[in-house]
């Protein structure tokens, strides 16, 4: 079987930490922030984790799909 090329667009945008969670930073954080309220703008700051059933799909894309 060939090998898959590792997806350089998500390897951007997310890290597998050590116990195999996918994190990513929430969207709609970039400019524009003063017209949103303050409780939006907590909100969209932080990292979160990314629910099983896609963190598996972007780990495959990312190669690490044996571990």
């Amino acid at each position: 079987m060939p090998k898959h090329k590792t997806h350089k667009g998500l390897t951007k945008r997310v890290k597998v930490t050590a116990r195999g969670k996918v994190k990513a930073h929430k969207s709609y954080a970039g400019h524009l922030m003063s017209g949103k309220n303050a409780k939006r703008r907590r909100r969209v700051g932080g990292a979160f984790v990314i629910s099983h059933v896609f963190a598996e799909i972007m780990k495959e894309k990312l190669g690490q799909s044996g571990k």
